[in-house]
């Protein structure tokens, strides 16, 4: 009859250390199996085909779709007159369901105008540099958070070059950007519209640092119906993840680019 108690009590041990070491195999087990990367240059939500249409819907459907897990944005209105003084970020932000951050490009029509991360993991850290030019046009940046997945920290980029005909500013744009991440030790995933196509100096200079996700017979990005140009772009460096796809979506309504997918393993 005394063994009872010690060993109700034994069992009461044993069950307590399956609790106690229970939360940290969940949590290794909820850890993501993929990656979903989306970059999409939105127009300001206007699509090409209606002159003036705000369709911020369209949009978060591309998005949803997607479903993406992180997604860089670029052409993004806040509270401009042209979108009807709404906060496009915040509104992508709420019908995704993800958390997000606008970065500041330019004063725009009574309103900012610039880029968006959209996350489904808790931005850490969000800052943003400013580019270059040799040429005078419009201001661009570079925008980047810290994100923990998979259990590591990753640092995730946007931006968008200039558009101008010359290419110097996209040049010394593209440098400063590399220049910004050369001594960076954190996994870098890039995402841009980057004005620029393979074999031009602004991506022989991404390629020196950083790896496409589509190297070789890449399909077209712009314009949104039959694309010939590929220009928009997702890259890597010190990623520990191998790429599972690469894909450019076939939206032809919400915006006058195409976005582009990349799946990455990442256990």
């Amino acid at each position: 009859m005394k063994s009872i108690p010690l060993v109700f009590l034994l069992l009461l041990l044993f069950s307590c250390q399956r609790k106690i070491a229970g939360p940290g195999k969940a949590a290794q087990d909820n850890a993501p199996q993929e990656l979903r990367v989306l970059c999409y240059n939105i127009h300001h939500a206007n699509p090409p085909s209606k002159t003036g249409v705000i369709d911020i819907d369209a949009i978060a459907r591309v998005i949803t779709a997607s479903r993406a897990d992180v997604v860089a944005l670029q052409e993004v209105d806040k509270n401009t007159g042209r979108s009807g003084n709404i906060d496009e970020a915040k509104i992508l932000a709420e019908k995704t369901g993800l958390k997000y951050h606008f970065f500041k490009a330019i004063d725009h029509d009574g309103g900012d105008y610039g880029l968006a991360i959209l996350s489904r993991f808790p931005i850490q850290e969000a800052k943003q540099v400013a580019l270059p030019q040799q040429v005078k046009a419009e201001s661009r940046i570079l925008a980047f958070v810290t994100l923990n997945i998979a259990g590591k920290n990753i640092i995730f980029a946007n931006t968008h070059l200039d558009a101008s005909r010359p290419h110097e500013n996209r040049i010394v744009q593209m440098r400063e950007i590399v220049n910004t991440f050369e001594s960076v030790q954190l996994p870098v995933i890039l995402c841009g519209d980057l004005n620029s196509v393979a074999g031009s100096e602004a991506i022989n200079l991404l390629d020196s640092r950083f790896t496409r996700t589509c190297i070789a017979e890449c399909p077209g990005t712009v314009p949104q119906q039959k694309p010939f140009r590929t220009i928009d772009y997702i890259a890597t460096k010190n990623i520990p993840w191998s790429l599972l796809s690469y894909e450019v979506i076939a939206e032809t309504y919400a915006s006058d680019h195409r976005p582009i997918l990349a799946i990455f393993k990442t256990r």
